[in-house]
């Protein structure tokens, strides 16, 4: 019997990709993205700022900044390490596509890829506003040099599609990707970062946290998760399965109530908790939280063994990332 042996929640922001001296100079991106407050309402930069007042200054000093990059990456290098001795046979990653793949004519809600192979592309240059430093952060997603195909555990996955059907899910399904395109950066940050280019099949679900109308619910992604961990123990040879959920916790504003909120339903394993978020503050970057839910859902048989959290701030109107690594066993 397949089982699932391992969980990881990891966040997965260029933040993560980029040097201790780039971290502040993210302000030049978010002066120009539309943000969303603590209560979920559209603002922009400067009310953000006006929001904000001058509590933040501690959170910018440079030794603060160094002791939270330094302690980060230190989490990314530790997931990597338990994943790559874990001596899995496949690793679910769940995540989301932020119109990387997908588009508006065709968004799917849930989706299970299961071609044989999915692809990861270099990140080809950009024209317009954005900097060098943050391409280069982007960059690291992605293959530096030439495309390279990922193995896909297609008959676990076909298996997975199958229960979720008979289950009333209506599930998306891909068996390849679109011409020229590559996987996106929540599954290449797996791939590049925690994987370090190792070969290990995957099964990925695409989740359409971000865009409205069709966003899965938490308590759907949660169920979907349980349902996850059901298929997975039906099928009948001996497999050792991952679920790693990529993205959150809070961003582009660092939320630390909600990402508390979230941790503790976590800590506690409180499923109504985490099935019960609030829809309106799950948008922007904060919707990956549903990434979290999933795993969660998957992962419920399991003792949780380490969570540490960052509220990685970078601008004095409090944007940044509420940096999450975690592993059940």
């Amino acid at each position: 019997m397949a089982r699932i042996v391992l969980g990881i929640g990891t966040s997965h922001t260029p933040m993560l990709n980029a040097r201790l001296e780039d971290w502040p100079r993210f302000i030049e991106l978010d002066r120009l993205r539309q943000h969303l407050d603590k209560q979920g309402r559209p603002v922009d930069y400067a009310q953000l700022l006006g929001l904000a007042g001058d509590g933040l200054q501690r959170e910018l000093q440079p030794e603060v900044l160094a002791q939270r990059w330094e302690a980060a990456l230190g989490h990314v290098a530790a997931l990597g390490k338990v994943l790559r001795r874990a001596e899995l046979d496949t690793l679910v990653i769940v995540g989301d596509d932020q119109k990387e793949l997908y588009q508006t004519d065709n968004q799917p809600s849930i989706l299970v890829y299961h071609g044989a192979t999915i692809r990861n592309v270099p990140l080809k240059d950009r024209s317009g506003p954005r900097p060098p430093w943050a391409h280069a952060a982007s960059a690291r997603y992605y293959e530096p040099d030439t495309v390279k195909d990922y193995p896909v555990d297609a008959a676990l996955a076909l298996h997975l599609v199958n229960h979720l059907v008979e289950h009333d899910f209506d599930v998306s399904v891909a068996d390849h990707l679109p011409d020229e395109l590559g996987e996106g950066h929540a599954f290449g940050f797996v791939h590049r970062r925690l994987l370090d280019g190792a070969d290990l099949p995957v099964l990925p679900i695409f989740l359409n946290t971000y865009y409205p109308p069709n966003q899965p619910t938490p308590r759907r992604c949660f169920t979907l998760g349980q349902h996850v961990k059901q298929a997975i123990e039906r099928w009948p040879d001996e497999r050792r399965v991952g679920v790693v959920a990529s993205g959150g916790l809070s961003h582009f504003t660092v939320d630390e109530a909600l990402d508390r909120r979230v941790i503790d339903a976590l800590r506690e394993r409180d499923a109504e908790a985490l099935c019960t978020l609030p829809r309106e503050l799950l948008n922007s970057g904060n919707s990956e939280i549903r990434n979290w839910i999933c795993m969660a859902g998957a992962t419920e048989h399991l003792a949780l063994r380490s969570l540490d959290y960052i509220p990685a701030y970078r601008t004095p109107a409090g944007t940044g990332t509420g940096l999450c690594f975690a592993v059940w066993d």
